[in-house]
């Protein structure tokens, strides 16, 4: 990719282990502004442990992360300003009300006052907040805790997104709202995407990592995943390349799968 933008997530060697068990076995990843990369794997794979240690949630086993170019083991506080996070359940104060809990959210992010009311208004508007504004978290349904938990992602404009399962829990019209906001932030941030559903990666994702067991068996574009089906597969394409390329006792060609979509873009 030569004269391309230095990425603004930069991971390399990855490895993380729990007492005997190796849970990420030395992952790579490269996103860049303009990149929606689908960060996809099995149950077990080892996605939401890689996706805490780009967050600093997680301290890795082996391995380097530098967000903004910023090196997260030497500068935490200012590598983990650069990005919004929505973790999986979007865990929140669940008797403060949706605009308390946005602006408790930006005070802590060190917003200015003038600024706060400005940006939790606009982002409330933007994720369709408004008549729920005054309401509990815990009384909403589990779609608009979820575009809460997005909200909060996204109220300072980071430059990095990593949303894990970002349309979990939402109806098919919610779910297309929120793919088209992910489509617009995606044109200026960096953004991992964590999802199982596949139609998701075709609907807003620039680009494919697939992980199991802990290493990286595919990374290329949507177009070369569904590439990789047979002629004959007529029907939900990625999920049949998917399966093929996340079987245990299909994980050895991982390397190749990956060299071969590296040659491709390069």
């Amino acid at each position: 990719m030569s004269g391309a933008s230095a990425p603004l997530i930069l991971a390399q060697g990855l490895r993380k282990s729990f007492g005997d068990f190796e849970a990420v076995r030395g992952i790579d990843l490269a996103v860049r502004a303009g990149e929606v990369l689908g960060f996809l794997g099995p149950n077990g794979a080892g996605k939401s442990t890689t996706m805490r240690m780009l967050t600093g949630c997680l301290v890795p086993s082996a391995g380097t992360i530098a967000l903004c170019g910023m090196p997260l083991a030497h500068d935490p506080i200012g590598a983990k300003r650069t990005f919004g996070y929505l973790p999986e359940g979007a865990p929140a104060y669940p008797d403060m009300r949706v605009e308390d809990f946005l602006g408790f959210t930006g005070r802590v992010r060190g917003l200015a006052r003038a600024d706060l009311r400005r940006r939790v208004n606009a982002t409330i508007d933007r994720l369709h907040l408004g008549p729920f504004r005054r309401q509990t978290i815990d009384t909403l349904s589990k779609g608009y805790k979820r575009r809460t938990g997005l909200a909060q992602a996204i109220l300072h404009s980071p430059r990095i997104l990593i949303l894990d399962e970002p349309t979990d829990g939402l109806d098919p019209n919610q779910k297309h709202e929120v793919r088209q906001l992910i489509r617009e932030l995606g044109r200026d941030c960096a953004i991992v995407l964590s999802t199982h559903i596949l139609e998701e990666v075709e609907a807003v994702c620039t680009r494919t990592v697939i992980i199991s067991e802990g290493c990286t068996v595919f990374d290329g574009t949507p177009s070369e995943l569904d590439a990789r089906a047979p002629a004959s597969v007529r029907h939900n394409r990625l999920d049949h390349v998917f399966r093929s390329i996340t079987a245990p006792d299909t994980r050895q060609s991982g390397v190749s799968t990956r060299s071969l979509a590296a040659g491709q873009r390069a």
